[in-house]
């Protein structure tokens, strides 16, 4: 990611989007508090994205988004704000009602008990305005590898799946929908950036 990263600084690649599923690891993002990594019975990994603490394994589908925001606006705020929308509109594909919450990242629902819980992370960093890292949705994994964390330091709040919710989402159905969507998420990027250029120029 590294790599591809800089080509695409460099003019020497174009923008690549990587969805994948890593084994059971914990991820320290750049503000992670050591406080909350309560039980950590997988390797930890310093990731150099922005966040706290966050679990990634089987059953969890990654998106990493390399991304020149030079040519799509220079708006980091924006960019992960179409990140939500994006796995939003996916998730009600699959007949699931999702939204963001006010100074919370992610993708929050509503769990089986009622309770709002989160169902994707997001963690992003830029550099040379080229995104890496990028956003996590829990499609089947084992939510109690969680439990080794407050994942992203947020302690009140717990996480689910779509499985919990009673719906069988396979990496392949999900990668489908997601990418159907993609246009949507693009086109979010580049409304943006139009209207900051619009009002650059007054």
């Amino acid at each position: 990611m590294e790599e591809r990263g800089s080509a695409i600084a460099a003019g020497e690649a174009g923008e690549l989007a990587w969805l994948l599923e890593h084994p059971p690891v914990y991820t320290a993002g750049t503000s992670a508090d050591p406080s909350e990594l309560v039980d950590p019975r997988f390797e930890v990994i310093e990731a150099g994205r922005g966040g706290r603490y966050t679990y990634h394994g089987p059953g969890q589908r990654v998106g990493y988004l390399m991304l020149d925001l030079n040519k799509r606006g220079k708006d980091v705020r924006c960019f992960v704000h179409s990140i939500e929308g994006w796995v939003i509109d996916t998730l009600s594909d699959f007949g699931v009602e999702a939204w963001r919450a006010e100074g919370r990242v992610g993708i929050w629902t509503r769990d089986i008990d009622g309770r709002e819980a989160k169902i994707g992370a997001i963690g992003v960093r830029v550099r040379r305005w080229v995104t890496m890292h990028g956003f996590s949705v829990n499609l089947d994994p084992d939510l109690s590898h969680f439990g080794g964390i407050i994942p992203c330091g947020l302690e009140e709040f717990g996480v689910t799946s779509l499985s919990r919710l009673g719906k069988s989402v396979s990496n392949d159905q999900w990668d489908a929908a997601l990418m159907a969507r993609a246009e949507g998420f693009l086109s979010a990027l580049e409304a943006a950036r139009l209207k900051a250029c619009a009002k650059n120029t007054k």
